[in-house]
């Protein structure tokens, strides 16, 4: 599956959308959480899940931004579209 732009455009939505949450910020958290998803045959992110968590709001503030994004041109088998699992990290880094 393709995101439309490409990979530098996937880590530029997700910069752009990502809230660092307040609790997070307060107790001074940061780390990296990564989500599996699926892409189904339409382009569509479903099946979202925590592979590897840090907390404090920040799992599902990750989980909310890929929920935004719009749909990927799917991946196909033979000229078929098929549904295809990916993996993303997503960094919190206190400046």
């Amino acid at each position: 599956p393709v995101f439309p732009g490409g990979d530098a455009a996937l880590l530029a939505f997700l910069a752009k959308n990502i809230k660092y949450p307040k609790a997070a910020q307060r107790m001074g958290i940061e780390g990296r959480v990564t989500l599996s998803f699926v892409i189904d045959e339409t382009g569509s992110i479903t099946n979202i899940e925590v592979l590897r968590g840090i907390g404090a709001g920040c799992d599902e503030e990750a989980i909310r931004v890929l929920k935004l994004l719009p749909n990927y041109a799917p991946s196909k088998q033979r000229g078929v579209p098929v549904k295809v699992r990916m993996r993303v990290p997503v960094t919190f880094k206190l400046r």
